[in-house]
């Protein structure tokens, strides 16, 4: 059934309206980055922009060291996370059992269980294991964050493979390995890059472990950004400025990837 011009037209309208008040937030972020502190807390778009904030950021934190921490755990957490979850999700979507459904489910409901809940234990168990304020500690921590997660797309994507694909591989000789390898990963590559790079994307915005679980060494840039909330007060333009400097990377990477995580989205939505 073919739309209308006027359905069309609705259909452009309302599709930017929701674009532009979904970057409203990141827009005027960027704008008040450019201001002095005592032009930020004013909604006025006319002002002199100046760099000063972003120079008074650089002086006072090593961005770079911030920056490749973030790079380093995230790369890590995703890799780690899609290191179990691709041989789970194969078990699971391959040789099913009456506990799968159940395990899927336990799975998922760990997401809902709020992270205050389990920052004792996990804080302690950390204190023991030499693990405070280091990237290992957070590669882990983030992994297992979104393991449930990486573990449900993998196991969507998986089901919609043939099980007749994966019998031909055993009969031509292929173990599980080869199976995994040579035949399950090239089927479902769409998927799998869609969703190491919404693990990639929730690992690089993840605040609360970082803020509780590193205080120098480690520390990514969600903490960077909240090193500019004081006692003193919240100094909105340098605020801004390290807010933008934080996301602009993942934004960047999200804008050149978003073909292929939009592709790994809709693997299998159409036969």
């Amino acid at each position: 059934m073919r739309a209308t011009p006027l359905q069309r037209l609705l259909s452009f309208i309302v599709g930017w309206a929701a674009a532009l008040l979904l970057f409203f937030p990141i827009a005027w972020m960027v704008l008040t980055s450019f201001k002095s502190e005592r032009d930020a807390t004013s909604p006025s778009l006319f002002f002199t922009p100046s760099l000063d904030s972003y120079r008074e950021v650089f002086a006072r934190s090593d961005y770079l060291s911030f920056a490749l921490n973030s790079v380093v755990i995230s790369v890590g957490g995703t890799v780690l996370a899609l290191l179990f979850a691709i041989p789970a999700a194969y078990s699971m979507a391959f040789h099913p059992t009456r506990r799968t459904r159940g395990t899927l489910l336990w799975m998922l409901s760990t997401k809902m269980l709020p992270p205050v809940g389990v920052l004792v234990p996990i804080y302690l168990l950390f204190r023991t294991a030499g693990l405070l304020d280091t990237r290992s500690g957070l590669v882990a921590i983030y992994a297992l964050m979104n393991l449930p997660i990486v573990v449900w797309m993998l196991f969507t994507f998986y089901k919609e493979v043939p099980n007749e694909i994966l019998e031909a591989g055993r009969m031509d000789g292929a173990r599980t390995a080869g199976e995994v390898w040579h035949l399950l990963l090239p089927l479902t590559l769409p998927g799998v890059a869609s969703t190491g790079l919404l693990s990639l994307i929730l690992c690089w915005n993840e605040a609360f472990w970082s803020l509780n679980l590193t205080s120098a060494g480690a520390a990514p840039l969600t903490a960077f950004i909240a090193s500019f909330s004081s006692p003193e007060g919240l100094f909105f333009a340098k605020l801004s400025a390290a807010s933008t400097m934080a996301v602009a990377p993942i934004l960047v990477f999200g804008w050149f990837s978003q073909r292929q995580l939009v592709q790994g989205l809709t693997f299998g939505a159409v036969k």
